[in-house]
């Protein structure tokens, strides 16, 4: 067994090969000088924190001993021959595959307006980047972060730790635009307000341009920011380019059947860098940047690689932690018909969406983390059994959850 990717998906495959039974050979190769290791505090207290920060392991050095994995680094996968069977890489080694799982995450988009190429524009999205963000992060330096998502909202509350002045830009009409329901990004823009950041939300980017003290980001209506530091966190991009060239079918990223099979048997594609159908939406075909997604998709394809046959059927989730408030989303929200609105006082805020014939099929809820948490996780279970709750009894914190669910 190969795999090419030593991120979430990459590193959880290999440590489940081995959990299942597999006792034949398992190979991970990754791009990193680093074990593999975790992605979401990169963006949070790693970024603020007085010690120096290391990586979050996956993987310990001794987890990876004992299940006999050989853990190649630094040497990127540059070919795959699907013919022979052989992954090539950059130091010139070839490694031959049985199976391959292709678990290569996304890369950032880059912000394409005149001048942003040119200028020493940062991004966030491995631990080189974070301790590049982190050096430029000083305590009165006003940052411009462009991008209303998670990475740039999670930026915004680390810098404000850090003492930094911070305006965030959004060219769409509100924050979070993208699988958060409105009633939340409401809730978190008012959080990040409250803590000191500005917000310029529904204007275009002419430019970004250098100045003598640091960099000037024009908007389309003739104002402009100066700032000191210019993050941009406007999505990723799916990793294709070995699946391309090697043939395999792409669609939204490397394209997945039910199974997490490519359009190639031998091979596999899990986590961010994959599209794939989903059952709980009719089979539509989607693509998840998510850590828990990773998480599942690459327990997920180990398994498929030993021939189970079990469509991947995971409830998609998201999550982010700001300031002292976590935010949490299950399930798609887009074509949902009601919204009942849960308020659970101290442990936070549930809105659940129902679908037309009464089906929950999203929850979403801000709130202090272990307070939403417990109640968050009994709404997740009731979306994944497509319940028809009753929507009084939602919105009525004096029925538990709990009971709900045992009832549904």
């Amino acid at each position: 067994m190969v795999i090419i990717g030593a991120g979430e998906s990459g590193a959880r495959a290999a440590v489940e090969l081995r959990a299942k039974g597999w006792a034949g050979s398992i190979t991970l190769i990754g791009n990193e000088d680093q074990l593999p290791y975790e992605r979401p505090p990169l963006s949070k207290h790693q970024l603020y924190q007085d010690e120096e920060p290391i990586p979050t392991a996956i993987v310990t050095r001794q987890q990876i001993s004992d299940n006999r994995i050989q853990l190649i680094s630094d040497d990127p996968a540059i070919k795959i021959d699907p013919v022979n069977h052989v992954v090539e890489l950059k130091s010139g080694l070839s490694v031959p595959y049985e199976r391959l799982l292709l678990a290569i995450g996304a890369r950032s988009r880059q912000l394409n307006v005149p001048g942003a190429g040119a200028q020493e524009i940062l991004y966030l999205r491995n631990f080189a980047d974070a301790l590049r963000l982190r050096g430029r992060l000083q305590p009165r330096k006003h940052i411009a972060i462009i991008g209303g998502g998670f990475i740039g909202l999670e930026v915004a509350a680390s810098a404000i730790a850090k003492g930094c002045r911070v305006t965030l830009i959004e060219v769409a009409p509100r924050i979070l635009m993208r699988g958060v329901p409105k009633e939340i990004a409401d809730e978190v823009e008012q959080l990040h307000r409250h803590n000191g950041v500005e917000f310029i939300v529904g204007k275009m980017i002419d430019s970004v341009d250098k100045t003598e003290s640091g960099y000037r980001v024009v908007l389309a209506d003739g104002s402009d920011v100066a700032c000191d530091v210019v993050l941009a966190g406007v999505g990723a991009i799916p990793e294709t380019t070995l699946a391309e060239d090697c043939g395999l079918e792409i669609e939204n990223g490397i394209k997945v059947n039910e199974y997490l099979v490519t359009s190639d048997p031998d091979i596999w594609a899990a986590g961010d860098c994959c599209s794939f159908p989903h059952p709980l939406y009719g089979g539509r075909r989607i693509r998840l940047e998510s850590w828990r997604n990773a998480q599942n998709q690459g327990a997920h394809a180990a398994a498929s690689m030993l021939g189970s046959l079990e469509p991947y059927a995971s409830v998609p989730w998201f999550w982010s932690d700001q300031y002292d408030q976590t935010l949490q989303v299950a399930g798609l929200t887009d074509g949902t018909e009601q919204i009942v609105f849960r308020d659970m006082g101290d442990a936070g805020k549930l809105y659940f969406h129902l679908a037309q014939d009464g089906r929950l099929v999203s929850v979403s809820g801000i709130g202090p983390e272990g307070g939403l948490s417990k109640n968050f996780r009994f709404a997740e279970m009731l979306a994944e059994k497509q319940a028809k709750p009753d929507p009084a009894s939602l919105a009525d914190n004096a029925v538990s959850l709990k009971g709900l669910l045992k009832n549904s």
